[in-house]
């Protein structure tokens, strides 16, 4: 398989709607810069406006500057005022107990 787009269903309180997310689109190195990541995006915008949902979304590592130049092409907003937070581990295993103070 030369490419994958995983993606679900999420909701916005903010847009009081449902959107789609992106959790990972990956395409193998020798089927790049043949359109194939404008066609999976498109495909996803379609079926987000297809099922009325009110955006498309996904996260970019900020080194990853190819990935980031071809999604403003596609007509992507970078979300610089989002910090993404993430609890794993030690830290999860703490917050499981109610005892989130207890991370470091």
């Amino acid at each position: 398989m030369p490419s994958v787009a995983l993606f679900f269903r999420t909701y916005s309180t903010f847009l009081t709607q449902p959107g789609l997310y992106l959790e990972d689109l990956y395409i193998q190195p020798q089927y790049r810069e043949n359109g194939m990541g404008k066609a999976l995006l498109v495909e996803l915008a379609r079926i987000a406006v297809e099922r009325g949902y009110g955006r498309l979304e996904w996260a970019v590592l900020d080194w990853n500057t190819p990935a980031i130049e071809f999604y403003q092409r596609m007509g992507a907003r970078l979300l610089r005022e989002w910090i993404p937070n993430r609890v794993t581990a030690e830290a999860l295993l703490h917050l499981a107990e109610g005892r989130p103070n207890q991370i470091h």
